[in-house]
Order: C-alpha cells, then structure tokens, then sequence
C-alpha cells in the first residue's frame, strides 16, 4: 500500500551566528508536526556547510557528541569550507532530486536560510517550501533596505545612517562625525545582515560608538547606526499568509537592560524553548485601539517587503504619549516599525497559540501556504519565445 502522508523535510542549522537557535526551532517543530498527516525528513547543515539526511537528526540529545560518522549515508554539498575540501561537494539540484520530498519546511535563521540564498537553490529546483520567498527573505533580512521599504509604505522608522565597512577603516573620525551631525546619542549599532540581537550594541558617546562600529563591522560589509529612543517598550506582532493576512495578538517582551539581547531571548526558558522560553507579556498590556494599529501597521509591513507564509514585526512604542489612532501618519507617530522577522524563532508559535492556533496547526497552515505559493507561481511565465537566435545565426544585427 502506498503511504498517502505528505512527505516534508524540514531544513535546519547551516553557516549562520543563529545556528543553535535553528537547532532549537526545528526540534519544536519535529515535536509538534502531525505525524498521522506528515513523513518528516531532518536535513542538517553544519557549521561548515555540509548537507545531512538521518532520522536521528530528530533528537536534540544527540547534538552534544554528535559525531557525523555515525550517521547513515550522509549526503552534502556546498562543502564552503577549506577543511572538508576532500569531500566531493554534489549539486544542489542533484541533492533535492535524491531526498524526493513534496515540499520544505525552512527553520534556518540569519544568512544561508533566511536571507533568500536556500530560497534561491528551491526555485531553481522548482520545489515548494514554506514561508517567505527570496525577495521578501532577503529585504527582510536587511536592516538598511528594509527601512527604505517601510518608509516607501509610509511606515515610520527611526532615524539612521548606514556606511560600508571600508568608509569606516578609511575615515573614522569622518564617519562619527556625521552620525553625531545626524543623530543624537544614545544611538544603536548594527550589523545590517545578521538576527538575534548578535553584534548590537547601544552607545551613549564616541568611545562607545567607535567600539561598537569595530564590533559591527566583523559582521558585515555594511553598518546600520539607529537613534535611540528613550523610555519606550517594545511590541510585537506576527503576520501569517500570502495574499490574504491574518494578524496575531500583540506581545511586550520584557528585557533585562537596554537591548533585548540573544541571552534574553534564548537561554531563560530552557534548552528546547527558544523564543518561547523569552519572558514576555501576552497579550501586550496595551490599549484596544494601539495594538489595532499595530495589527494593521504589521501588515503593511509584511506586504511591503513581500512576506510570505510566517513573520513577526517588532515595533519601538512610546507609551507616554496618548496621540494614538488607527492611522499611521506622522502626526500620531507614538510608534516606529523597528524590523521585520521573515522566519521568526520559534515560527512565532507562541502568539498564534494566544491567537486561538495550536503548533501543529500552525505547522499546517504553513505547509498549506507553501503549496499556495508554489502553485500559483506556476501560473507566471517566465520564458518568452522570440527569434533572436536565429537572427544572429545569419548574420542579421537588426
């Protein structure tokens, strides 16, 4: 008898800062997914970048001295790294072909996963697979694009000022003088490419800048400098959809100093909870009329940058002022769009469940999304035929 379950390999780990906190993720959904409607296939990707299919990727107890040798027929590519040169790196393409799913469940955070490069290696194959796609995985990913996206949409954002990596080893005295033209101390400093709150630092004069910039910088080519606010909260919200969106319960995250830092987090809530394992307020102590507009500002946000399947939008809120409306205009602007999350840690579970969506629901509803997708894309063209070729075959330039 044929098994009728839907095959899903759900994709975890690779060259990311947020590799653990993959991990973690993808334990939560092997954990939850529906195994009565789902056979579910565990794809690693170490740090080094090699590509690992055994079912006992599935149990995080076997991550602490988890030797690769031990696994059944390991399959790989992309070997990025020197070290493992000797192993001969298979095309992507080969490699989707030889698992045989019917679709993939991303639950890689940061670069190689969220930022639209894995997207990128699912299109050319022409295989579904969840969440957002590669525009909208990497403008999310971006810091610096992403706050053009959202002014664009008419969205408020703080005030910034961004500068390569080189400009700052050039002229740093140059450089800190126009972010102290531009803004006002205490400013935030990031790494434009990277998640998890790694590398961010907040700065209250030029000797703490400067050594945030340094740190920053080994992150990424690019470094995003944000005017902080003084006295405000943070509040979140997760979008779930493609066309049509559905907007979650808001959340206050509660911080243990001035930046939610990855110890915040990830590490106060146990080795398996991830994001969920935060401390946080759900829903958020807010007004009726607030987390409306957040509800709304979060889906422009997400259709802005052309989310798809699962994302969380974090905003900066004053709570002193009381201007606020459903609009979003700058005459009522007590709250700015801080960032979008295009694959949320933990896939946001925790505000869907308050929402009125189990986990595994979620799972379901993503997978769902998945095939939406890929199906109505299918409907595009993306060829066009025309006799160019034949034309420069004879000679014809015209």
């Amino acid at each position: 008898m044929l098994d009728s379950k839907i095959k899903v390999a759900v994709i975890f780990g690779s060259r990311s800062v947020e590799h653990e906190v993959s991990i973690v993720t993808a334990m939560q959904v092997f954990e939850n997914i529906n195994r009565e409607k789902y056979k579910v296939i565990p794809v690693y990707i170490d740090k080094s970048g090699r590509w690992f299919v055994d079912d006992k990727l599935e149990k995080i107890e076997n991550y602490k001295n988890l030797k690769f040798t031990d696994i059944k027929a390991p399959e790989y590519f992309f070997a990025a790294s020197t070290s493992v040169k000797s192993l001969m790196p298979k095309s992507a393409l080969k490699f989707l072909n030889k698992i045989s799913v019917d679709i993939y469940f991303l639950a890689i955070h940061g670069t190689f996963g969220e930022d639209g490069t894995l997207q990128g290696v699912l299109e050319m194959a022409d295989v579904p697979y969840t969440g957002s796609g590669v525009t909208g995985s990497a403008v999310g990913m971006d810091k610096i694009i992403q706050k053009s996206v959202f002014n664009d949409a008419g969205l408020p954002v703080v005030k910034s000022v961004w500068f390569l990596k080189s400009e700052w080893e050039d002229n740093k005295i140059d450089t800190i003088k126009n972010i102290e033209k531009n803004l006002n101390y205490p400013v935030f400093v990031k790494p434009a490419n990277l998640g998890s709150s790694v590398a961010i630092s907040k700065a209250h004069g030029a000797k703490e800048l400067e050594e945030a910039i340094n740190v920053a910088s080994q992150f990424d080519k690019r470094v995003l400098i944000e005017e902080g606010k003084e006295n405000i909260i943070e509040i979140n919200c997760s979008v779930l959809g493609n066309d049509e969106l559905t907007a979650s319960v808001c959340e206050q995250p509660l911080k243990s100093e001035g930046i939610l830092s990855y110890e915040d987090k990830y590490m106060k809530g146990g080795k398996t909870k991830g994001m969920a394992g935060l401390s946080r307020l759900v829903p958020a102590p807010i007004s009726e009329e607030l987390a409306e507009k957040i509800q709304k500002m979060s889906k422009i946000a997400f259709r802005a940058v052309d989310a798809s399947g699962v994302a969380r939008i974090d905003f900066l809120v004053d709570p002193g002022r009381n201007d606020i409306s459903n609009g979003v205009d700058e005459k009522s602007n007590n709250v700015w769009v801080n960032e979008i999350n295009t694959l949320p840690g933990s896939l946001a579970f925790y505000l869907w469940e308050k929402s009125g969506l189990s986990f595994s629901e979620l799972i379901d509803k993503l997978i769902d999304l998945g095939f939406e997708r890929h199906k109505e894309k299918q409907k595009l063209t993306f060829s066009y035929d025309s006799n160019l070729l034949s034309k420069m075959a004879t000679g014809n330039k015209n």
